[in-house]
């Protein structure tokens, strides 16, 4: 492969986070990104996110941060709850013990639309499209593209391939090889955005009920209906995803009787128009990039809801390609080394934060749901909590506000 390419064509697969930071940076840099999406269109659904100093630098510099807004309110407060109903003071995501700046409580579809509205509007973007082959040469990536909608093929070269599609990444499959790079948790998840906070609760108050095993939470917004998580340990995936969603999540809640409580998030998820139910991995890998293709987000690394830092993780790494791109102009391998070199040791770190975030979701038995109610206890008493919180005050926690894109 040449070494000298300039700015060129890139192909961007993905129109999320990702994707479509990559591709603002990418054309605020002199690039051609061409974007392909399997969808039929963009999609403005998601649910609660928060975003922390890492996403909200990266998306001060693309120029979005104001478009993403923020949804925090100072009123929002937490309770954690029994299966009866009884209620205690509890911890807001937002206020996590070492985390100094306050991250923004955010939907997805804020983040997404902030970037969208970034895109300038001849940037080309392609739905109801994936690639189906990608084969290099010196000189360019060929990638063949189908649109499932007319049944029509085209083949076309790109200086850069860029896969943002996601934990199961199409791309990685083709360019990566057949190696699975998915690290199951062997816990699952069920997600979906609210249209009324839940009966008892005001607009800005959330719930945390967490069992040994299994977890239930509402995420609480300024000026928006909650949204709502289920967490829960399993044993076994694929008999998770054999039967409805909701059969798995209620199953996984028993043997014992639900409550009132209970039974209410139960019915507000069955009864949702849409929702989010998966199994939880990590992406972990040598490299996320071979020749002219480079994944970006949770194609690449997907550090897992537990450690809050999908989108702020996402942003920064398609704003630092992009960077890394204009600082090496005619060095593409040089500047996808440059860009892995400095993206790695920080997701190296919130990738092992998640297992540690992890037992605050979701304790994963007795033990630790003992643990999680007395450090939750601590912390809500100022003196010790704000102990705590210097003693959580490490890599884990500070490396959310690390502007690791700034160079």
């Amino acid at each position: 492969m040449k070494d000298t390419v300039g700015w060129g064509r890139a192909l961007v697969v993905g129109l999320g986070v990702a994707g479509i930071a990559t591709a603002v940076r990418l054309r605020q840099v002199g690039w051609e990104p061409v974007l392909v999406e399997r969808a039929a269109a963009r999609r403005s659904s998601g649910y609660f996110i928060l975003l922390f100093g890492t996403g909200v630098a990266s998306a001060r510099r693309l120029g979005v941060l104001e478009a993403i807004g923020d949804r925090s309110h100072p009123r929002l407060a937490a309770y954690e709850v029994d299966r009866a109903g009884r209620r205690r003071p509890g911890m807001n995501p937002a206020d996590l013990p070492g985390v100094v700046t306050r991250p923004r409580q955010l939907l997805r579809g804020d983040v997404e639309q902030g970037l969208f509205s970034a895109l300038p509007a001849d940037v080309e973007i392609r739905y109801s499209t994936v690639p189906t082959r990608i084969t290099q040469d010196d000189s360019a990536a060929e990638v063949t593209l189908h649109d499932t909608a007319s049944g029509a093929t085209v083949t076309e070269r790109f200086d850069l391939v860029v896969g943002a599609d996601g934990m199961r990444s199409t791309v990685r499959k083709m360019v990566f090889g057949p190696e699975e790079y998915l690290h199951p948790l062997n816990y699952m998840i069920g997600a979906t955005a609210l249209d009324a906070p839940i009966e008892g609760f005001t607009l800005h108050e959330g719930l945390i009920l967490a069992e040994p095993g299994r977890s239930a939470w509402t995420f609480p917004f300024a000026d928006h209906p909650p949204s709502l998580l289920f967490s829960y340990r399993t044993d076994d995936i694929d008999a998770e995803f054999a039967r409805p969603p909701i059969e798995s999540i209620r199953a996984a809640f028993g043997p014992q009787r639900p409550g009132p409580l209970l039974e209410t998030l139960f019915r507000r998820f069955e009864q949702a128009p849409e929702h989010l139910f998966d199994a939880v991995h990590q992406v972990k890998m040598p490299t996320w990039h071979r020749g002219r293709v480079v994944l970006v987000g949770d194609a690449a690394w997907c550090v897992t809801l537990y450690a809050g830092m999908g989108a702020s993780s996402a942003i920064a790494g398609g704003e630092l390609l992009g960077t890394m791109l204009q600082r090496h102009p005619d060095d593409l391998p040089g500047a996808l080394r440059a860009w892995e070199a400095k993206m790695r040791p920080f997701i190296h770190t919130e990738q092992d934060s998640a297992l540690i975030m992890r037992r605050i979701f979701t304790p994963h038995d007795r033990k630790e749901h003992i643990m999680r109610t007395v450090m939750l206890r601590l912390m809500n008493r100022p003196v010790l909590g704000h102990a705590m919180g210097k003693i959580m005050n490490g890599p884990d926690f500070t490396n959310k506000e690390l502007d690791v894109a700034a160079v």
